[in-house]
């Protein structure tokens, strides 16, 4: 790390390469004119029908493929290129297991990558070209798997979002990418946006993943549809004819290169429309090449998949873990529970909403035992909690903003306490592993670590697993940065931070209204440059420009700082890992001038059981707000045994007690938090993705629940 406690916070994981310069589109033009290429990167048999393909995984299968030329290079090209390296290296190892689609499907990893070859070659047979857009809108499946790989090898472009989105938005995504092909999930979804899309969008083609094309509503108008199972066997049919005949003067194919646009992905847009990211195929092959630091993935280790495919964060994360040889199952919330018992993975890959949610299934499962089992369950894990304390002070893994390294006489007692302590406690915490902790880990699934990204992590949940001897690994990145940028290792796993940056990328600190770098330990906008940064925003260079500067700067719009270097003390191990903050447009000004971060507050809110969802408000205010969603049955239960013994006849809780019962809460675990929520809003109606208030990613929309709910916000002021 290049980064002192004394020198402005630029830190980089290793030097990088000069800056990328911004492309508008990126695209090559070789399929309407004839361009030239060194002769190392092209075979051509005849000029008669231009193509594009893989170097490495369509080596042996295109017309003219040179085999011997593609193996003597040791670096992939492209992305689709990594399914010919695993087919090769683990064979007849199960890639994939799609237990809940009709019908179920296994593939070992020679199989899927023949399924992807007979996806690639369908899809040139129903006319797709390179630098065309495909709309993949799609959940995730083995089959979106395919699909992705599939438009990809072919040179076209995807453009991924899932079905859950609103016809609105995925029309908008669909004119504003400039696709001309729609592959979708199933007929039941296409049957709701093709009314819209008949009319309003230009289709070349439909190709459902699932189905059968019987469920489809009549259209007006005559848009080939194809299953899936009918582009596979256009493409067996194509292939068979490459090998069994001398056609193949009628093909020349060039190789897709590094710097193509390999997919466009749209922001999750919790502001306005979403805008298109163009991650480059050397974007995605830097994420594949190097997540390895963070998780060491070993053949045959299970990967549970519960988080939509086409989010940055997932996709980059599958294409890493198939370079190793895992075998990943597919499953979803709704039988995320029963999959963690029954497959036991060693990695759960997934964003902070599903550990808060494992978290409150076992506060409610101690809660509801005995009052022996419950007490004693909740001292051990207090101590346990005590212990882990103690264990980061003396192994140097707790963060500090302070520059100044403590007095070497000061860290050298600070150390031997906690060494004391920890000794004491640990027969306690031997009792708790064997009494308590071995259980909840069963109970959970997870065996080696649990991998959280999309969003902060709380620090009671992140204290609450490491005490139970769960691995919680926590990343940070944006769509913006394929995605991943920083994370913790299992070896340096620093609580509240998200790590230190993965290779080749920097990072730097900068004042939100100088623009100068600031010193380790000082909160600021959070900038990133290296290989993992986008090309650009699809057609708005404006966009472009506001957010990545001439050096390659890219702004993430965050707020955070990078923890200063100590040699000695409980903070020496920490140094160089980054801190978040909150996000910059997320800052509440208060009618005082006051500054005030909400997640901050959210966070601490939500320890509650009462409380099931928060969002801070108060803009202009002279007090911060809250409208929360509460848990009723936590509530209910509660009050039945406060109210009840004083009034027997009152069964239902009423509004106002609802909300004094959230506003004591809030005073409770909001305490220690720099400022206090005032007049408290209860709603019903939880954030949700169907309802607009969550973006697909599970985020929450902050500006669409204020303007929802703007009347009753200013009624709460007045």
């Amino acid at each position: 790390m290049t980064s002192t406690s004394l020198a402005p916070s630029v830190l980089v994981s290793r030097f990088s390469s000069s800056p990328r310069e911004f492309q508008d589109s990126g695209s090559y033009k070789c399929f309407s004119r004839r361009t030239r290429v060194p002769s190392r990167l092209r075979f051509r048999v005849q000029e008669k029908e231009l193509g594009r393909c893989s170097p490495f995984l369509e080596r042996l299968t295109v017309p003219g493929g040179d085999a011997a030329a593609a193996l003597r290079s040791n670096e992939w090209k492209a992305v689709p290129d990594i399914w010919r390296s695993s087919a090769e290296k683990y064979g007849d190892r199960v890639a994939v297991v799609d237990p809940y689609h009709d019908p179920p499907s296994t593939f070992t990893y020679r199989q899927l990558e023949q399924e992807i070859l007979d996806f690639v070659e369908g899809l040139r047979a129903v006319g797709v070209k390179a630098d065309e857009k495909i709309a993949l809108f799609a959940d995730n499946s083995c089959r979106w798997l395919v699909a992705d790989q599939g438009i990809m090898a072919t040179g076209a472009v995807n453009v991924v979002r899932g079905s859950r989105s609103s016809v609105e938005e995925l029309l908008h995504i669909y004119c504003h990418s400039d696709s001309v092909g729609l592959v979708v999930d199933n007929p039941e979804f296409f049957n709701r946006i093709a009314d819209t899309f008949s009319y309003k969008a230009s289709l070349k083609f439909v190709i459902l993943l699932w189905g059968d094309k019987s469920s489809l509503a009549t259209s007006s108008r005559q848009t080939p549809v194809y299953s899936y199972n009918e582009i596979k066997n256009l493409g067996q049919e194509r292939r068979a004819e490459h090998a069994g005949s001398n056609d193949a003067g009628k093909y020349e194919y060039e190789f897709i290169g590094p710097d193509d646009t390999a997919t466009i992905m749209y922001t999750s847009g919790t502001t306005g429309n979403p805008k298109g990211v163009m991650l480059t195929h050397q974007n995605l092959l830097h994420q594949i090449r190097n997540l390895s630091e963070f998780v060491p993935a070993k053949a045959g280790e299970r990967f549970l998949s519960m988080l939509p495919s086409w989010h940055a964060y997932e996709r980059a994360c599958e294409y890493f873990i198939f370079t190793c040889g895992v075998e990943q199952k597919y499953t979803s919330i709704r039988f995320l529970k029963d999959d963690l018992k029954r497959y036991q993975p060693h990695y759960l890959i997934s964003v902070p909403l599903v550990y808060e949610t494992l978290y409150s299934g076992i506060q409610k499962q101690i809660s509801t035992s005995s009052p022996v089992r419950k007490f004693l369950a909740l001292s051990l894990i207090r101590i346990s909690l005590a212990y882990t304390e103690m264990r980061r002070v003396y192994e140097g893994l707790c963060l500090t903003k302070n520059q100044k390294p403590p007095v070497y006489i000061v860290a050298l007692v600070d150390w031997l306490w906690a060494r004391v302590v920890a000794f004491v406690l640990w027969p306690l915490h031997m009792l708790a592993e064997k009494l308590v902790h071995k259980k909840i880990r069963s109970s959970i699934g997870i065996t080696k670590a649990g991998v959280s990204g999309g969003g902060s992590l709380p620090m009671h949940i992140d204290k609450f697993f490491e005490a139970i001897g769960v691995n919680v690994q926590n990343g940070y990145g944006l769509t913006e940065t394929s995605p991943v940028v920083s994370a913790r290792r299992i070896s340096c796993n620093v609580l509240g931070s998200v790590g230190h940056p993965i290779k080749d990328t920097e990072f730097k600190i900068v004042d939100q209204e100088t623009g100068n770098v600031l010193p380790p330990g000082s909160k600021g906008i959070v900038k990133v440059r290296g290989p993992p940064v986008m090309r650009g925003y699809y057609k708005n260079p404006m966009a472009t420009k506001q957010v990545i500067d001439d050096d390659g700067w890219f702004n993430t719009g965050d707020m955070g700082w990078i923890a200063p270097h100590h040699s000695t003390g409980r903070r020496r191990s920490c140094g160089g890992v980054i801190v978040l903050e909150g996000r910059a447009k997320d800052t509440i000004v208060l009618s005082t001038g006051e500054n005030v971060e909400p997640l901050e507050i959210e966070e601490a809110a939500l320890r509650s059981s009462l409380i099931q969802q928060i969002v801070v408000i108060g803009q202009d205010q002279r007090r911060l707000g809250a409208i929360v969603i509460p848990n009723k049955e936590a509530a209910e239960g509660v009050a039945k045994n406060k109210i009840s013994a004083v009034d027997p006849e009152v069964n239902e809780l009423s509004k106002e007690t609802l909300t004094s019962m959230v506003y004591e809460e809030l005073r409770k675990w909001t305490s220690e938090c720099s400022f206090q929520v005032g007049p408290v809003l209860i709603v019903e109606e939880p954030f949700t993705i169907d309802n607009g208030f969550m973006t697909p990613t599970m985020k929450i929309r902050r500006d669409k629940v204020v303007d929802r709910y703007k009347d009753e916000i200013a009624r709460l002021y007045k």
